[in-house]
């Protein structure tokens, strides 16, 4: 697991450096500026945080069965750190069918309420150290942990919303979809370069790299992409009460500090996250297609999609640039945004190309093959 026993989380370091690079070295000061620091980093402020308004049948659908609880407690692995609420997972897994029938009673009370309880809202942000100077809050990224019986509940939503999305997302995605993986992407990788180099067609490339993709995504323009694709309003309003009142709090040392909202984004370790966050880009991906691509024996690939990671696939320089242009367009208006600096493209040909451009910025071409 991340965590094991009750050792403390965070860098080992008792100081920060402030906004203003001032050193902090009271307990409190520092647990504020790690709240002050993640509450910017969690709520951008060039991304849509409205809600659009609820809409649609929000009668009762089917109740959530003990069986669905039971076979989701059963998947929560031991030994991971627990939420704000302090409840472990082997304290579920241990649960009796009298505890499981309260659980799967407090999961219908949320379900049929369209509200649940604070803590299945709440956050609680680790920082954990990367490299540099670990008294700049830059230099850790966090982990957030979220409670226990909230995750079940997710849990149970996830499989009822891939249910319905799984068989219309295109099939060059292969992130966080089951029997996918990377595997599948380099077989067709290496099938399209094969086959680009044996029947001397060039291949162009545009591998796309997406600016902190899932702490963007705006939950209006997520609920009426869910909708799109045919998820019933009573389930896209559970879906909706995890964000409500989403919040998060940051834990460092054994001291925890207030709570601040998290307006934009998907949460981070949520089951429901990854079906929400290649829905939406399943989304964008469709939206920016044209009939751009490539082609071998009669099949046209277009993108090959691995969660947040994009590669444009075309046969032209033209084409690319179009191809990019359209899809930039696209992320925008979806309040996404394309990382330039990680972005890069590749060309199977043995002439010199030109580079393309994202928003006047140039993304650097890797070597021709």
């Amino acid at each position: 697991g991340l965590f094991r026993g009750s050792g403390e989380e965070g860098p080992a370091t008792n100081t920060i450096y402030s906004g203003d690079g001032v050193l902090l070295t009271s307990t409190q000061d520092v647990v504020d500026r790690w709240a002050e620091y993640f509450e910017d980093l969690l709520n951008p402020t060039d991304t849509s945080s409205s809600e659009e308004a609820e809409s649609g049948d929000f009668g009762l659908a089917s109740q959530i069965s003990g069986a669905e609880v039971t076979e989701v407690v059963k998947k929560l692995l031991c030994g991971k750190a627990p939420g704000v609420d302090e409840i472990r997972p082997e304290f579920l897994k241990a649960l009796d069918v009298v505890g499981l029938c309260w659980l799967t009673r407090l999961c219908n009370i949320a379900w049929t309420s369209g509200v649940v309880p604070l803590d299945w809202q709440t956050g609680v942000v680790v920082p954990l150290f990367k490299k540099g100077d670990c008294r700049v809050c830059y230099n850790c990224r966090g982990i957030t942990l979220l409670s226990l019986p909230g995750k079940v509940y997710s849990g149970i939503l996830e499989r009822r919303v891939r249910r319905i999305v799984e068989s219309q997302i295109q099939e060059g995605q292969c992130g966080f979809r089951p029997g996918r993986g990377t595997l599948d992407q380099l077989y067709t990788f290496r099938g399209i370069l094969e086959g680009g180099w044996e029947f001397a067609q060039p291949v162009y490339m545009c591998f796309v790299d997406l600016e902190k993709a899932f702490d963007r995504v705006p939950r209006g323009a997520l609920w009426e992409v869910l909708r799109e694709y045919g998820v019933p309003g009573p389930l896209i309003r559970a879906v909706r009460s995890l964000y409500d009142r989403c919040q998060s709090l940051v834990r460092i040392a054994g001291s925890k500090s207030g709570s601040f909202p998290v307006r934009v984004g998907l949460r981070q370790g949520c089951p429901l996250s990854p079906i929400l966050f290649i829905t939406f880009m399943d989304r964008i991906s469709r939206c920016s297609q044209g009939v751009e691509g490539i082609s071998f024996g009669g099949l046209r690939i277009i993108s090959q999609l691995f969660a947040v990671d994009v590669v444009m696939l075309v046969s032209s320089d033209s084409d690319l640039q179009l191809s990019l242009e359209r899809f930039a367009a696209e992320c925008e208006a979806g309040g996404m945004r394309i990382s330039s600096s990680k972005s890069e493209t590749m060309v199977l040909i043995q002439k010199r190309v030109e580079c393309l451009n994202v928003r006047d910025e140039v993304l650097p071409p890797s070597r021709g093959v």
